[in-house]
């Protein structure tokens, strides 16, 4: 016993002990029975479900961790959800249908696509206050913000069109056409470029954020799927930008994309009808709700293989990872 209390000891001082990764809460929005699920990262097990609002789609967390806010679409509404005790402490005033938005960097404004005004509404966090209210296509729902937040990009499913909003001015400076039915924007981590996916289109264009000029498509070919159940909706970019993660709607798959070459890598096998996508913040795991089976899966991002799923509520849309 000795020698292993010493073995150990070495082990503690030279900084060798193996410690345990890294447990996050994943949160999910179920837009069919109005609740939020809670779920360990680690054990990936469901510790607690949550109702909500009616029709929970959109789903971000504060910078730091300590509130959640949660896009009750048929209520017209956001919730503010505490997470140390997973209850409801307060409301924003979104607009009509809130079905996306993006948390500025500095973690003081939100900006939410109301699809059935065709608005975006500008809301200041501490305050409660809406700022503005910007005119854009009709039905907007991708929401993207640059990473120094200057520039946030919105998208309009019937306009086909990504609006580039300078937020100093609130004010759209550029329109610039994409494929039908846009749904998502993401930027990448250097704020060179935007992501858009085209659900119809059944594209992702990637626009130059100088320029405000579509400078690639990526495509999607899948053996034994038509090309119309391959629909691009949630992307995310991994943090060195190297990877991006698309995920394909009723294709049942997310495909890894080369960030240079714009070439998908691999289709990575998930459950139906997968909608949106969430990192850890460690970047280890990337993680999709699959709506029509009710469930998320977790994928290693290191070897892009799915490494389990996990039923949650019914018709899962967003999801969101605590940020520690």
């Amino acid at each position: 016993m000795g020698r292993i209390h010493s073995l150990l000891a070495a082990a503690m001082a030279t900084g060798f002990m193996a410690t345990p990764a890294s447990a996050y809460m994943v949160y999910v929005s179920n837009e069919r029975d109005n609740t939020v699920t809670v779920v360990d990262s680690t054990t990936m097990e469901v510790v607690k479900t949550l109702n909500v609002g009616q029709r929970p789609r959109g789903i971000t967390i504060s910078h730091d961790g300590k509130f959640i806010y949660l896009c009750a679409s048929d209520d017209d509404t956001i919730e503010i959800i505490d997470t140390s005790t997973m209850e409801i402490v307060g409301t924003l005033p979104s607009g009509p249908d809130p079905e996306l938005f993006v948390l500025s960097p500095d973690g003081k404004t939100l900006y939410v696509a109301n699809e059935d005004d065709n608005l975006v509404t500008v809301i200041e966090i501490e305050s409660k206050r809406v700022l503005a209210e910007i005119p854009v296509g009709v039905e907007p729902e991708g929401m993207g913000i640059s990473p120094d937040g200057s520039v946030m990009v919105n998208t309009s499913e019937t306009t086909n069109m990504a609006h580039f909003i300078d937020t100093a001015s609130n004010e759209i400076t550029d329109n610039v056409l994409v494929d039908s039915r846009p749904r998502f924007a993401e930027f990448t981590p250097d704020g060179k470029q935007v992501w858009i996916s085209a659900e119809i289109g059944g594209t992702v264009s990637v626009i130059d954020n100088e320029t405000r000029e579509v400078t690639k498509k990526v495509t999607f070919e899948i053996p034994g799927l038509r090309a119309e159940s391959i629909q691009p909706v949630g992307v995310r970019i991994t943090a060195d930008g190297k990877k991006a993660y698309v995920a394909l709607g009723p294709a049942n798959r997310v495909a890894v994309v080369n960030t240079e070459t714009y070439e998908v890598e691999k289709y990575v096998l998930v459950g139906q009808r997968v909608w949106q996508l969430a990192f850890t913040p460690d970047q280890k795991t990337i993680i999709s709700t699959n709506g029509i089976s009710n469930d998320i899966t977790f994928i290693d991002v290191a070897t892009d293989e799915p490494v389990q799923s996990v039923t949650v509520g019914a018709l899962p849309w967003g999801v969101v990872v605590s940020p520690n």
